[in-house]
């Protein structure tokens, strides 16, 4: 299901034979787990537009935030939306090229969790991570137990290298399409992390491990649909160009002087890469540089796109990293939710049939106004879909085996260039 909306012609699609999806069906058991064998099967449009209803509601802006431009710049810069006190416990993972991940887990005690609790992960977006207002809106809810109003979920963020503090270990940053940092975190098993995973482009999970199956899938404003068109779309207008693309490459750019020294190969253990540290000279002499720019420079190069590509400009490394054109090899339920007036996403796909519903506005921040406060619309939805996903979806994934290699990191066979293991460091994090 894609939503694409505004307050003039609000938009929903969803494909013309939704699938059906095998539902378990609820109830308390007498105390015991609410998890019971499947026992129906509906298509997925039907039970969404009667489990998430909030996403056929009315939207209803504030008068002073008129466009999608005014509500971004106040999430952003105005620092007045409520953000939900979350506190992690932070893991370190070091990764078999080096690199470092930082896994934040919520709630940090999870010890009288029941075994098939589901897991929430999560993915930041650019530069950014689980400090995130965004972020802690859904988890401060989501995380918290059924008995106060909450999902009693557990949840985890993964922090890309270099984002929320986690340190950069190695020459390689990340990218929009580069997916195994992903996939390495998600088969931690003894971090407990969901383990039952297939990758929206066809990629095959891990190691059979019962407790907490992956269910679905949710996209808030997500910019990978079609670089190209994205980008070009932003670069075409003065406040495009000079604040939104901008400010994204400034982000990155920002990111890559404070870590030049390592990204360049001088504190690595490994051989250094000449071609990245020439990179990263080439990029450090970018004055105020677009996310095309910085882009072109660094992140074709060592955004961990696969050497044999070699892209020649960003232009490639857009066609390669767009996420529309593999909405087809979608196994699993997926809602993402885009605004019509996003400036900083202007091309989403929309396929097949539409229905209508309310507007929604803005960049990741689509907002509402109460009497003493202004909230993020899509934050409802988000957790109707989750508790959906958590609660009904009875779905199986065939998984592949893991094992512990001799350099003592846990690997997937079949996937020897994989690994990760737990190193010192983190603990408790918060935010507020």
């Amino acid at each position: 299901f894609s939503f694409f909306t505004s307050p003039s012609s609000p938009e929903v699609y969803y494909p013309l034979k939704p699938a059906d999806v095998l539902l378990k069906k609820r109830g308390d058991n007498q105390g015991k787990s609410p998890y019971t064998e499947r026992k129906d099967k509906k298509s997925l449009r039907s039970i969404l537009e009667e489990r998430c209803p909030s996403l056929f509601e009315g939207y209803s802006t504030p008068w002073w935030l008129f466009n999608g431009h005014m509500q971004t710049l106040y999430s952003i810069l105005g620092g007045s939306l409520k953000s939900d006190v979350v506190i992690y416990y932070r893991t370190y993972l070091r990764l078999v090229d080096g690199g470092t991940l930082g896994l934040d887990f919520t709630p940090v005690e999870q010890s009288s969790f029941p075994d098939e609790t589901p897991i929430i992960v999560v993915t930041h977006g650019l530069t950014g991570g689980s400090h995130e207002g965004y972020v802690r809106a859904v988890l401060g809810r989501a995380s918290t137990p059924v008995e106060w109003g909450g999902l009693g979920y557990r949840a985890v963020v993964v922090n890309s290298r270099g984002c929320a503090g986690v340190p950069i270990t190695s020459q390689q940053l990340y990218s929009a399409g580069y997916t195994d940092d992903l996939r390495i975190a998600l088969i931690a098993e003894p971090l407990g992390l969901a383990p039952y995973i297939k990758f929206c482009r066809g990629q095959v999970g891990t190691k059979p491990f019962p407790r907490v199956p992956y269910m679905g899938s949710h996209m808030l404003s997500l910019f990978p649909w079609d670089m190209l068109k994205n980008g070009h779309a932003i670069n075409s207008t003065f406040l495009g160009r000079n604040l939104y693309a901008r400010g994204m490459g400034m982000s990155f750019y920002k990111l890559l002087k404070r870590n030049a020294a390592v990204l360049s190969g001088k504190t690595v253990v490994s051989p250094p890469s000449l071609a990245i540290a020439e990179a990263v000279s080439t990029t450090l002499k970018l004055r105020f540089p677009g996310l095309d720019d910085f882009d072109d420079a660094f992140t074709r190069i060592a955004g961990g796109v696969p050497q044999d590509l070699n892209f020649s400009s960003y232009q490639e490394y857009y066609a390669w990293a767009s996420s529309h054109h593999v909405l087809k090899d979608v196994r699993r339920p997926l809602l993402a939710i885009n605004a019509a007036d996003d400036p900083v996403i202007r091309f989403v796909p929309k396929q097949n049939r539409k229905l209508g519903i309310p507007g929604l506005r803005s960049h990741k921040y689509s907002m509402t106004a109460g009497l003493m406060e202004t909230s993020r619309w899509t934050t409802k939805p988000v957790l109707e879909w989750l508790d959906m996903a958590g609660n009904d979806f009875d779905i199986k994934v065939n998984a592949s085996d893991l094992y512990i290699c001799d350099e003592g990191f846990l690997r997937e066979f079949g996937r020897t260039a994989l690994g990760c293991m737990e190193v010192e460091g983190g603990g408790i994090i918060d935010w507020s």
